[in-house]
């Protein structure tokens, strides 16, 4: 798909001192609708960002300029995919506009009001309309988990449950929810499609969603999928449409790409002949299909108006050396439908990347840990290199071998921080404070007291639904003998977080000094939780109100305590693994890719259709994206399964990735490890029997099952 580059029709003045740093095809998305008078004509706008060509930078010096030339900060709208980047895109702006000379630098200190995520700014803007909407104004947002809890209540009491056939789980239920709201398809399309095997329970499927639907209203909780929903449907009422884009001179929306069909449909109705809309992107880093993101959002932005959006592409890469961009643009080259682009560097030139041929996994974790200790003595510490895969466990032999080798990692894509049981218990007391009708919060909170089953949370529940007196309801109750002194203390701290006079953050330490007794008698390892309680109580102090911390953090959760604090308590330096879908947006000096094989990349249960292959080819791009001076692509010869039926131990030979055809092998060095490795790329050195060809197939069920995805 070409590209349209915004070419002035007049010749422009000097270009402001502080657009000076950037390239040509930068300065002309900053200043594009704006004219030499400060007029703003904008009509919408599309930036392709390539990997590494200072996106974010463009995107900030185009909200500075816009301040600059005279539109109010609070008159525009900048959507993220993250709390953190909107936090740091804001700082960039401020520090922008403030060394503007002029009045415009007298705003430097109107920092963004309206800068965040797609969630976060939804769930504001419902919370001002709310009244209008129907809706309680004091609203809590459940989390993912907190959403499956309560759809397995509706299932229980639905008698789903208690099917003669396994009825699929509260988390599946979710998912297949979730993706039928933010793709808006059909029910039927999503099962058919995405979740086939459950295709059989569609009538069942939706009896609980409609439960699901009812019980949220009732309690007056919202999950993720509302926070665009309900904004979606806000805007279709023509008068709060108007109310609401009149707000906003300028959208601004960075990963445009990632985007689902409710967020684009929320833009186009607060934006509907797109003037004032810029959306940032890149088409060849659309990963997120499985969150119910679609590619065509970006593909098919230009031609939403009328006349099309203006496109500009932005080539420069600033990360990469030529080699490795080479590679590849080679690899995406191969795609069926893109925005063309070219990446290029002024960077000296370097090593072409390196494509390993190891006979299996052992070989493969035993390689890569002597190449990074080898990078470690040239002088490039372990913090600055980093180990990516396409699922979690396919790094599992290389952590046993780092750890036996004593070589400190983290890992991202595992267990996150707020789903740990101590963080989830405390945060449930607080939700459960803002919004006493949460009946999930209520169930967790109560159960923690020693004494308190099922049957007592219940009744207290069904009490409090029927009036807003909670704390009478609960100072009114009679608890069970065993569990009458922790109910006394209970109640008092319910009574005052609950009262008028409560200050935030304050009341977060007595709710932490209430419960860390109780996290004593249900948890081990006491100590460390107990810095998590603390750590999150110094993230709760950056927030005003206990509204907007459980808001924020439920919308966007750190992934570990140290992406708040800073680095683990491990050592001094620390290798990173990663998932290449917690990878995207970050960069290292050294990148090891593992498993580059068919089976893995693409995986084999992201194979069903052409638009499937194409996301996977996506991913391998991003991968390689993301080294700066070298890259190695692993491919394992062989994978060693156990315990398959009727066919023992065996190993399974593999292909590498399909992405990488014989015609692109100019665009890497081969090295095979050790030297007794099959040379042969594709090939292994000995045809496989046909067991070992059955098994394989066989093996693909077994991915399937394990994949993170």
């Amino acid at each position: 798909m070409p590209s349209i580059s915004f070419i002035p029709t007049a010749a422009p003045p000097a270009h402001p001192t502080y657009l000076a740093r950037l390239n040509a095809e930068q300065r002309h998305a900053v200043e594009h609708g704006i004219d030499a008078n400060g007029i703003h004509a904008a009509g919408p706008l599309l930036v392709i960002a390539g990997a590494g060509s200072g996106k974010t930078n463009t995107l900030a010096h185009r909200v500075a300029h816009l301040i600059a030339n005279g539109t109010d900060p609070r008159a525009i709208l900048l959507l993220t995919f993250s709390r953190r980047a909107a936090i740091e895109m804001g700082r960039r702006v401020e520090r922008i506009v403030a060394s503007i000379d002029g009045p415009a630098s007298q705003l430097a200190q109107s920092a963004l009001t309206w800068a965040g995520t797609f969630h976060s700014i939804g769930a504001r803007l419902l919370r001002e309309y709310a009244e209008q909407l129907g809706m309680s104004p004091s609203f809590t947002i459940h989390d993912r988990e907190d959403s499956a809890d309560l759809l397995n209540l509706v299932r229980h009491e639905l008698g789903l449950s208690s099917k003669d056939k396994r009825f699929p789980t509260k988390h599946t239920c979710l998912s297949i929810y979730s993706r039928a709201v933010n793709t808006e398809a059909p029910l039927q399309h999503v099962l058919e499609k995405v979740f086939p095997w459950c295709a059989e329970w569609a009538e069942e499927l939706r009896t609980l969603f409609a439960g699901y639907v009812e019980a949220k209203q009732k309690q007056a909780v919202l999950d993720y999928d509302d926070l665009l929903l309900y904004w979606a449907q806000m805007l279709t009422e023509p008068t709060l449409a108007a109310s609401v884009g009149a707000r906003f001179q300028h959208v601004l929306v960075d990963e445009y790409q990632d985007t689902n069909r409710l967020q684009s449909a929320i833009l186009t109705a607060l934006k509907p002949d797109g003037r004032g809309l810029t959306v940032v992107g890149d088409d060849a880093q659309s990963i997120y299909a499985f969150r119910g993101a679609t590619v065509r959002n970006i593909l098919d932005f230009p031609k939403q108006f009328d006349p099309p959006a203006t496109v500009i592409t932005l080539e420069r890469n600033y990360r990469s050396t030529p080699s490795i961009l080479e590679a590849s643009n080679a690899v995406i080259g191969l795609a069926t439908e893109r925005y063309s682009k070219e990446l290029w560097t002024e960077r000296p030139a370097a090593e072409a990347p390196l494509l390993v041929t190891v006979r299996d996994e052992g070989d493969q974790a035993n390689y890569v840990v002597q190449e990074i200790l080898e990078r470690r003595e040239e002088g490039t510490i372990l913090k600055k290199q980093a180990v990516l895969f396409r699922a979690s466990w396919h790094s599992a032999q290389l952590e046993i071998e780092l750890t036996r080798r004593n070589i400190p990692f983290m890992k991202f894509g595992g267990l996150k921080f707020l789903e740990a049981a101590h963080i989830k218990d405390l945060l449930a007391v607080l939700r459960w404070i803002e919004n006493p009708r949460d009946r999930v919060a209520g169930f967790r909170v109560l159960h923690l007291l020693p004494g308190i089953g099922p049957k007592t949370a219940g009744k207290v529940l069904d009490g409090i639904a029927l009036t807003n007196e909670s704390v009478a309801v609960l100072e009114n109750f009679v608890p069970p003998v065993q569990a009458s002194t922790d109910w006394h203390l209970f109640t008092e701290m319910f009574r005052l977080t609950r009262s008028s006079a409560s200050r935030w953050p304050a009341e977060f330490e007595l709710v932490r000094q209430w419960y860390e007794p109780h996290m004593e008698r249900k948890h081990e390892n006491v100590i460390t939780r107990s810095d998590d309680l603390l750590q999150l109580e110094k993230i709760a102090a950056g927030f005003p109100t206990r509204e907007r911390f459980l808001s924020e953090l439920t919308l966007d959760p750190p992934n570990a305590t140290s992406d708040e604090s800073g680095a683990p308590l491990l050592d001094e330096d620390y290798l990173i693994l990663s998932t290449i879908h917690s990878a995207k947006g970050q960069e290292w000096d050294v990148v090891f890719l593992l498993n580059a094989v068919d089976g893995c990349i693409p995986s084999d249960m992201a194979t069903g259709d052409s638009e499937e292959i194409e996301e996977e080819r996506r991913l391998l791009y991003v991968a390689m994206t993301r080294a700066k001076d070298q890259l190695q692509i692993l491919t394992p010869q062989r994978f060693y399964v156990t315990g398959q039926a009727g066919m023992g131990d065996r190993h399974v030979y593999a292909n590498c990735t399909r992405f990488i055809p014989a015609e692109l092998i100019q665009h890497f060095q081969m090295r095979a490890w050790p030297v007794a490795a099959p040379p042969s790329l594709n090939t292994p050195a000995t045809p496989p029997p046909q067991a070992f060809i059955d098994l394989a197939a066989r093996m693909r069920e077994m991915w399937r099952d394990k994949s993170e995805i």
